[in-house]
C-alpha cells in the first residue's frame, strides 16, 4: 500500500472522519487486519476559520503549503486536504509540493457523471456555495447546479461554523437540513452534494429523499483507491 497524507481539516473533527473513513474504505477492499498508511498534518483551525480578507486566503495558502511540503518530506505520495472550503486555494496549493493533490469536488464530479446525475443542489458553506471553485468542477462532469438559495447559505454557514465544528449535533440543525432538501426536491433536484466535511452529521447519507453525494465518503473512496492502487 502507498502512503497518503492528510493536510487537517479546518476542524478536528472533519480531520478524524477523513482517517476513518479512509481506514474503513481500505479494509471494505482488503480485509479488517489492514489500516490504511496515513500521515496526517494537524491544522490549527483557529488560523483558517471563517476567512474573508484577501491577507487572511493568503495566510491559510501558507499554512496548507507548508503543511503539504511537511507530508510531502514525510513519505507521503499523494495528499488530500481534509476540507471542502479550503479548495478554494488548492491550485496554489497544489504548486507548491511536488506530489498530486487531489481535488474533492472532481472526485464528486466523476462519481456523479458515472451515476447518470444531472441536476443537483450543493450544500456546504457559503464560500463553497455561492463561489466558482467547488461548482465550477462539478459543472465540468455535466451536472447542472440549483442557484444557491442565501438563506440557506447563512442558516448552514451557522451550523457549520457555530455547532457541527466543535462537534455539537442538534435536533434543530437535522430539521433545517431535512427541510432544505425537501425544498430542492421540490425545486427539481435530483440529487443533493453535502459540500462540507462535517454536515453528514445532521444529514442522513444512505436514507433520504434525494441520493446524497457526501464529499468526504466520495473523497476518501478516491484516497483509498490509490492507497491500493487501484487508480
Amino acid at each position: 500500500m502507498r502512503k497518503l497524507g492528510i493536510i487537517g481539516g479546518i476542524s478536528w473533527v472533519s480531520t478524524r472522519s477523513y482517517y476513518e473513513e479512509i481506514n474503513r474504505q481500505v479494509q471494505a477492499r482488503t480485509d479488517r487486519r489492514h489500516s490504511a498508511p496515513l500521515a496526517i498534518e494537524s491544522i490549527d483551525f483557529s488560523q483558517v476559520y471563517r476567512l474573508q480578507e484577501p491577507e487572511e486566503w493568503t495566510r491559510a495558502t501558507e499554512v496548507l503549503t507548508e503543511a503539504g511540503r511537511n507530508l510531502e518530506r514525510s513519505g507521503a505520495g499523494a495528499l488530500v486536504i481534509a476540507a471542502n472550503t479550503m479548495h478554494k486555494v488548492y491550485d496554489k496549493v497544489a504548486e507548491g509540493v511536488n506530489i498530486p493533490i487531489f481535488h474533492i469536488a472532481e472526485a464528486v464530479g466523476v462519481k456523479m457523471a458515472a451515476d447518470g446525475v444531472k441536476t443537483a443542489a450543493l450544500f456546504g458553506t457559503r464560500n463553497a456555495m455561492t463561489e466558482s471553485f467547488f461548482r465550477r468542477r462539478l459543472v465540468a462532469h455535466g451536472v447542472d447546479l440549483l442557484p444557491p438559495n442565501m438563506d440557506d447559505a447563512e442558516a448552514l454557514d451557522r451550523i457549520i461554523y457555530e455547532e457541527l465544528m466543535v462537534g455539537k449535533v442538534t435536533r434543530d440543525a437535522e430539521r433545517t437540513l431535512k427541510t432544505m432538501i425537501t425544498q430542492k426536491e421540490q425545486d427539481g433536484a435530483k440529487a443533493i452534494v453535502l459540500a462540507s466535511t462535517e454536515l453528514d452529521r445532521v444529514v442522513d447519507v444512505d436514507a433520504n429523499v434525494l441520493p446524497i453525494y457526501d464529499s468526504t465518503r466520495i473523497h476518501a473512496q478516491r484516497a483509498a483507491e490509490w492507497i491500493l492502487g487501484e487508480d
